[in-house]
């Protein structure tokens, strides 16, 4: 199974960690969001992807052929004109076979088992208070009956959380062409695969849907320290470290060092950290950061950086060094 997985952005909104840092390689519950998301993947099959990149995507090319044992594809998207645009440009892997969209900076729950066996088109969709921002699909009998782009008003309460099974990659690679280079039709700027798959409908393709339990955002600090405290309920992992109280759900990396510290809960602590008299709750510590002397809360730290003498909520970038107050050793 084939899957063509977006990665393009630059994550603008998880700044300072996208200065040196992929948005989908942010860390989040252990492991990089692409992490998250590879590994519910090639649970189901897939073992080929093509990825789109962009900004930094050769650490994302490094990152996923290190880590994973998948056949890898990549193309580069030079100007973001849209998901549609994104889709377009990996035409060439489209051969007709069945293949998975898979948007790589989401994180999701659900079962693809039936989809993948039902023989039609299926999107991923989930209710939402404002679908207005989103995608959004019409129902009527199990079947889809119209596609929209952030309509308004919206027709329904059921957006596309970034999640596609098409079919006949043959048929989605023609709607495409048709929509860019015949239409030029864009929707708010930009190229969308909402309108693309509209064409396929129109065409007579059949298409369905399927429920997305887990839908996890991790665009910004905020929303990111929420998906990490939502991932650290379902699986939490940590060994005992001497001396210092663990307070779960956590996730801490085995070759971390903790000294004469509570840790917990939601925290998750990547490789190569060292913290030291500190207390931290619901914070994301990146791969060799140190914390020293420190109580943190509700904070974002990147690699290897250095917080000291501190009682705040920090949200800092890579190799940043904050220290407050008089500080020994």
């Amino acid at each position: 199974m084939k899957a063509i997985i977006p990665v393009a952005g630059e994550g603008t909104r998880l700044r300072p960690h996208t200065h040196t840092t992929p948005k989908v390689l942010v860390h989040v519950a252990g492991k990089p969001i692409l992490g998250h998301i590879l590994e519910k993947l090639t649970a189901v099959g897939v073992d080929e992807i093509v990825l789109i990149v962009g900004y930094r995507g050769q650490q994302v090319t490094d990152y996923v052929t290190r880590e994973f044992d998948l056949k890898v594809h990549v193309v580069r998207q030079e100007k973001l004109l849209g998901l549609g645009h994104a889709i377009y440009l990996a035409r060439e892997y489209f051969n007709g076979g069945p293949g998975l969209i898979v948007l790589g900076d989401t994180i999701f729950e659900c079962s693809f088992e039936n989809v993948l066996k039902g023989g039609f088109c299926s999107i991923g969709v989930k209710e939402v208070d404002d679908p207005r921002r989103f995608g959004v699909v019409e129902v009527e009998g199990g079947w889809i009956k119209n596609l929209m782009e952030k309509p308004d008003p919206p027709p329904s309460n059921l957006a596309i959380v970034g999640l596609y099974y098409i079919e006949d990659t043959l048929i989605l690679k023609k709607a495409l062409e048709k929509l860019i280079l015949e239409q030029d039709r864009r929707t708010k700027g930009e190229y969308q695969l909402t309108d693309a798959l509209e064409i396929m409908l129109r065409q007579g393709v059949k298409m369905t849907t399927f429920p997305v339990e887990g839908w996890y955002d991790c665009g910004k600090p905020e929303t990111l320290l929420l998906t990490n405290r939502a991932l650290l309920e379902k699986k939490s992992q940590s060994r005992p470290h001497e001396g210092s109280i663990i307070r779960e759900p956590v996730h801490i990396a085995d070759n971390v060092t903790l000294v004469d510290s509570i840790i917990g809960p939601y925290v998750s602590i990547a490789e190569g950290a060292h913290i030291e008299q500190s207390i931290i709750e619901d914070s994301i510590i990146n791969r060799n950061s140190v914390v020293k002397k420190a109580t943190l809360k509700g904070s974002l730290l990147g690699d290897s950086s250095l917080v000291e003498g501190a009682f705040q909520s920090l949200n800092v970038g890579d190799s940043a060094q904050i220290r407050f107050g008089e500080t020994t050793g």
